[in-house]
């Protein structure tokens, strides 16, 4: 692509920037700059360009708003200790957005562009991209999104389309420390069942846990567990992550995909977890199996991922038939946690060749 650059007249001043990043949060900050393209059927895709970051003007029609058609990535930027500037995986998103794409009727964005737009934002707004001199977990949280931005009301395809990146920089997922997330397991809702759109990265999917998870705080606890929606009886994902079982044997057991979604960090833990030695299956897993895996010892540890929190162990699950008590270890857990961090942030060998550099620091 062909990107015009306008940078900010009125960028962020150093002194605002390191209070920032002394205490980035998660979603609140945004970098100086946004990049954009739009696309027709006559023109393909065109007008790539980075502006000041500011609000978007959309038609009260534009499809987006009455039909949903819209995908989105979630990805970051590390700071090395070096002060080279680097991406995780993120040929991964640029192919699930594919992926995404194509189910939600969208135009494709081809990996090479993608990878352009993310790359060329991260380069203009690289200040943004936090250190971590203290072996903190800050990063730069990147915001990939193609929506239907026709004024258009008719239930067909959109001729007009745009794709965005914002950049947000982001602390580490826990304060204080990783702890166990306690479970609610939802009976009533579901997210995705099989033919839907549980695989595709798209809003949809994170409106309809929504309510779930209102339900969970409601019982104290920090996330939600969806069943599938043919028999509700097989574990599938949580409200934003995906989960593993470990045996006491050294296996490990992640749901299946088909109606969850496919996430970069879970596909990534499987190929760690491999190269440490334990066997990973994807499978159907029933929440009897969980209930008596844990009762017996059989499993021994239970834990999430993805982007955000990367790995955090699972506690308790609370479910209207009562509480299903915590595993009794971490031990695997904290380890493929530390090494998958170590890797993301430079601090372990990247043996996988994972880590996509954008920028040197120098």
């Amino acid at each position: 692509m062909q990107i015009t650059t306008t940078l900010s007249a009125n960028p962020t001043d150093e002194a605002r920037l390191a209070e920032i990043l002394a205490n980035p949060g998660f979603g609140v900050h945004f970098t100086d700059h946004m990049f954009t393209v739009e696309w027709t059927p006559e023109r393909g895709w065109f007008d790539a360009r980075i502006t000041p970051y500011g609000p978007i003007t959309l038609d009260p029609a534009a499809a987006v708003l009455h039909y949903a058609q819209e995908t989105f990535e979630g990805m970051k930027a590390y700071r090395h200790d070096d002060g080279s500037t680097w991406l995780f995986r993120p040929e991964a998103n640029a192919e699930r957005m594919i992926r995404s794409s194509h189910r939600l009727a969208l135009p494709v964005l081809e990996v090479d562009d993608f990878l352009q737009a993310v790359e060329e934002l991260v380069r203009v707004d690289e200040r943004w991209v936090p250190a971590n001199p203290d072996g903190g977990e800050k990063s730069l949280y990147l915001r990939p999104f193609m929506f239907a931005s026709e004024k258009f009301l008719g239930v067909r395809p959109s001729q007009h389309v745009t794709f965005m990146v914002i950049a947000s920089p982001a602390g580490a997922y826990f304060k204080g420390g990783v702890k166990p997330v306690t479970l609610w397991l939802t009976e009533e809702y579901t997210r995705a069942g099989r033919g839907g759109m549980g695989a595709a990265k798209t809003g949809g999917n994170y409106a309809s846990s929504l309510v779930a998870q209102q339900e969970a705080y409601a019982q104290g606890c920090d996330q939600v567990v969806f069943l599938d929606a043919q028999e509700g009886r097989y574990v599938e994902e949580l409200g934003g992550m995906n989960m593993y079982f470990v045996f006491d044997d050294g296996s490990i057991v992640t749901p299946e995909t088909g109606t969850i979604l496919e996430g970069i960090t879970r596909s990534s833990i499987i190929e760690l977890a491999g190269k440490l030695g334990h066997t990973v299956t994807e499978r159907r897993f029933g929440i009897e199996e969980w209930r008596e895996g844990v009762t017996s010892g059989r499993i021994t540890e239970i834990f999430a991922c993805g982007t955000a929190a990367v790995v955090t162990p699972v506690g308790s699950l609370k479910t209207r038939e009562g509480e299903v008590p915590a595993p009794a270890s971490q031990d695997l857990t904290m380890r493929l946690r530390e090494q998958l961090v170590g890797i993301q942030l430079g601090r372990a060998d990247d043996t996988f060749g994972w880590m996509h550099r954008v920028a040197t620091g120098a």
